[in-house]
């Protein structure tokens, strides 16, 4: 009789230690207590995917532009370029013409260091353009009344005589966009140009100045 009610009395006990642990979890957690400030898993919404900026790997030379004019004039202004302060006209130009203004600055570097030498000096000229009918010329090349004018009219031998095909059509078959496919036109073998260093060339000052090195 007697282990029987002591057996009676452990249950009991035990049913009383679990309604109390359940009264006070319960009072916990309706005030926030320890057990109700559990760890937050964090939530992942894919309604707004990040933006990934991919490289141009085909350096196409149409589109926006990637560099501002205000960087223009600072890329003119640390070379010592005689054309310091056309970055505005030189951006203008770019985006009227559909042509990253990034690749004129480069083909400007290439052609006569910005101005500083070569025909391009003495023609006011963005890229030494070969002399034809209607030009004003100096030296077998266009030469031009202001770098403004020098710059308009080499956007529009990109944009009409490579990107349009007007040039390039009879020569190579296609319209021509990306820098492997301008430059050996541009600059032919034929006329002693490394097409590869040049295409490189290009490439590394565009690349540069997208990064923000002048």
């Amino acid at each position: 009789m007697a282990v029987r009610v002591m057996k009676w009395v452990v249950l009991m006990c035990c049913l009383l230690l679990l309604w109390y642990w359940w009264q006070c979890y319960t009072l916990m957690e309706s005030r926030g207590g320890l057990l109700a400030q559990r760890p937050t898993l964090p939530r992942f919404s894919v309604a707004a995917p990040l933006t990934v900026h991919v490289a141009d790997a085909s350096y196409t030379v149409t589109g926006s532009p990637s560099i501002s004019a205000d960087f223009i004039d600072r890329v003119f202004a640390a070379y010592g370029s005689p054309a310091a302060g056309t970055g505005q006209a030189l951006y203008d130009l770019g985006v009227e013409y559909g042509i990253d203004p990034a690749y004129a600055l480069a083909f400007f570097q290439h052609e006569d260091s910005f101005g500083k030498t070569g025909i391009g000096a003495a023609n006011q000229s963005l890229g030494n353009i070969r002399c034809s009918s209607g030009y004003s010329c100096q030296y077998g090349f266009r030469s031009y009344a202001t770098w403004a004018d020098g710059y308009q009219d080499w956007y529009s031998l990109i944009l009409n005589g490579y990107v349009k095909g007007q040039i390039t059509n009879a020569i190579v078959g296609h319209p021509c966009t990306t820098l492997e496919e301008i430059v050996p036109v541009y600059a032919p073998s034929t006329d002693n140009n490394d097409v590869s260093a040049y295409i490189a060339a290009i490439e590394q000052a565009v690349q540069r100045w997208r990064s923000g090195q002048v």
